[in-house]
């Protein structure tokens, strides 16, 4: 099922795609839905993405293939008093669209939530505040996504420096190896990779300065894992 508005931005996309073989860039998406931000469109390329309507084409940031129609593939839009009057849309075809040659464009971006600091050391108190960052749309894949001020070196050998700008995907789940956004006792956060040894959690640095950190498995949720990094020069 598609809401009115997932329904709306696929045709919008396919009908430009239809004309022109490039998709709109974020800012048309916005204006052509009405909506107030860019993050609203990511959302709603997301859900595409995950239904199996939308494609985004690897290493392109403005590169979007559109993989299947709804109602029989019709490519008209819906009209904004059609959108009121149509709040969920039903799926029956599956056919791809039609092949286009897109060409690389890399000037998209979207603001996604920036929750203050984060230790890549002992941890802190986590997600203090709330404002945004812009991301380069080719940094992120699917998926929502948040950032988070790196404070701290203890994650210096992975290439994660005090001042870094953390992009995490959101999500409860990991496996060995990743590193994640590690909620401990429900109050502090840090930047780690994640072991489980012996039933127990093993937060593990990447400096050889510091320790593991061992804590019980009750005692940290996943809150997410590193999606990519942004780094400011002075």
């Amino acid at each position: 099922m598609l809401t009115a508005k997932q329904h709306s931005l696929l045709m919008f996309i396919h009908e430009r795609l239809e004309a022109t073989g490039i998709s709109p860039s974020f800012e048309e998406m916005k204006e052509a839905l009405d909506l107030k931000s860019k993050s609203g469109v990511h959302r709603l390329i997301g859900a595409l993405e995950e239904r199996g309507f939308l494609r985004r084409l690897p290493n392109r940031a403005r590169a979007l293939e559109v993989m299947k129609m709804p109602d029989g593939g019709s490519a008209r839009g819906l009209s904004k008093d059609e959108a009121v009057n149509n709040k969920v849309v039903s799926i029956t075809d599956h056919r791809p669209a039609p092949a286009k040659a897109l060409p690389v464009a890399a000037n998209d971006v979207i603001e996604i939530p920036l929750h203050g600091k984060i230790a890549a050391g002992v941890p802190i108190e986590a997600l203090e505040g709330q404002n945004s960052l812009s991301v380069p749309m080719a940094l992120l894949g699917s998926g929502e996504h948040y950032a988070l001020e790196v404070s701290g070196d203890s994650m210096v050998e992975a290439g994660i420096l005090d001042g870094d700008y953390a992009l995490i995907r959101k999500t409860q789940t990991a496996r060995d190896g990743e590193i994640i956004v590690a909620l401990v006792r429900g109050e502090e956060a840090t930047l780690k990779y994640l072991r489980r040894e012996n039933g127990r959690i093993r937060l593990d640095p990447a400096n050889s300065s510091y320790d593991p950190q061992y804590y019980d498995a009750s005692e940290v949720e996943v809150q997410g894992r590193l999606a990519g990094l942004l780094r400011r020069y002075h």
